[in-house]
């Protein structure tokens, strides 16, 4: 029985800015495809199968007649798992979840994505490194680049759609290019997008190896005022002998040094980070450097990651911590990034910053602060907002 035409499919992305730009792709792709409901998983950690398995018996609640199908890292690399859930009536592999012949349901002729004011673009997938605490790799294959001609139509796709900025995402997205002819380094494609689009008036990057940021790259952070001062950097850790453990390609004066640089030439940049707490051998003075680099370099973005051993890696292997001391740990990294987030906006109180607004009445000033909107304003709009003060962490 066909579902009632009013009846759209739904897409539950979890975990990273990738899986948000191929969330919004393949919900383009299947908007005819009815009472259809897609998980786009992740299995980047044990809690994040956790909340995809939660995800996927929510998503049954709620509407049980549905055709459920999962995709996304856990559908690889959980494979068996997920397929043995009840509530699941089928599995997308990762690799060809853009592919619309994989879906068996109904996929729209000419696919256009809804008006988004940001847009997410994945130009990037699949990673090449080993590090010790990763399965990504097994669910996401070896890196692959989209060629700049392809990310230039991308990108002009989304302008032609409304979008007021792009967001450049992938796996290992400082890996851009080495797969492609010549092997370009991605300021090379950033450098494109700003020429070839002047009108776009913020170019944002998601997630970056810092000791892949090639020349070109720190030139446009340092000074091109339409790449926005906003840097996330896969940190992972501040101590060099975890992150020697880890397989990681920078230690942490690496990071120190790109950070400092970057401030000394452009000192509105504000920093992002992830960091792991309680990775297998870390002792009480490789915590303590992990937390005093969260104030060196000023991260005001932390997105803090509890250890979790993942079968089939080289850290599920080493000697283990107890769980209460990795989420003590943890603990203690999320209350150095608040106090440190909660420097940063207090300093930004009487500034005014142009703000691109959303549709739920808040909006991103260029520094990926987040600020409240006055009742009224247009999503897409860029208003320039005088900072009063914060409210339940949004500036006002």
């Amino acid at each position: 029985m066909s579902a009632p035409v009013d009846v759209k499919p739904e897409i539950i992305s979890l975990g990273c800015r990738l899986n948000i730009a191929e969330s919004e792709r393949m919900r383009a792709m299947l908007a005819d495809s009815g009472d259809v409901i897609v998980v786009n998983s992740c299995a980047v950690t044990s809690e994040a199968v956790r909340q995809t398995r939660q995800a996927i018996r929510k998503a049954r609640r709620a509407r049980p007649d549905a055709r459920l199908i999962v995709t996304g890292c856990a559908a690889d690399i959980e494979r068996d798992q997920i397929a043995d859930m009840p509530e699941v009536d089928g599995l997308v592999a990762n690799e060809r979840k853009l592919d619309p012949r994989a879906w068996n349901v109904p996929v729209a002729e000419t696919p256009i994505a809804p008006t988004k004011t940001r847009a997410f673009i994945a130009v990037q997938n699949g990673c090449d490194h080993d590090c010790t605490f990763c399965v990504i790799p097994q669910g996401r294959g070896k890196s692959r680049s989209l060629s700049v001609a392809e990310a230039l139509r991308q990108v002009e796709q989304h302008l032609a759609q409304g979008a007021k900025e792009a967001i450049l995402t992938g796996v290992d997205l400082t890996s851009w290019g080495h797969d492609l002819p010549g092997e370009p380094k991605l300021g090379t494609l950033a450098t494109a997008i700003l020429g070839e689009f002047p009108e776009l008036t913020r170019l944002r990057l998601s997630s970056l190896d810092g000791i892949e940021i090639d020349e070109e790259l720190f030139e446009l952070f340092a000074g091109e005022q339409r790449v926005m001062p906003h840097l996330h950097l896969s940190l992972q850790h501040g101590a060099d002998l975890i992150l020697k453990r880890m397989k990681r390609r920078h230690l942490r004066g690496d990071a120190v040094d790109l950070v400092l640089g970057l401030k000394a030439r452009r000192p509105e940049i504000t920093v992002g980070a992830d960091l792991m707490a309680g990775f297998p051998t870390e002792t009480d003075a490789h915590h303590a450097e992990n937390l005093s680099i969260i104030h060196e370099l000023g991260i005001a973005h932390g997105h803090i990651f509890p250890f979790s051993p993942r079968p089939g890696t080289p850290a599920a292997r080493m000697p283990q911590m107890d769980r209460s001391i990795i989420k003590a740990r943890a603990a203690e990294l999320r209350t150095a990034v608040a106090e440190v987030r909660s420097a940063w906006l207090d300093s930004l109180v009487g500034e005014t910053l142009p703000v691109l607004a959303e549709r739920d009445g808040t909006g991103y000033a260029p520094n990926y602060a987040r600020v409240r909107l006055s009742k009224g304003t247009e999503a897409g709009q860029i208003v320039n907002v005088t900072v009063r003060g914060i409210e339940e962490g949004l500036l006002v």
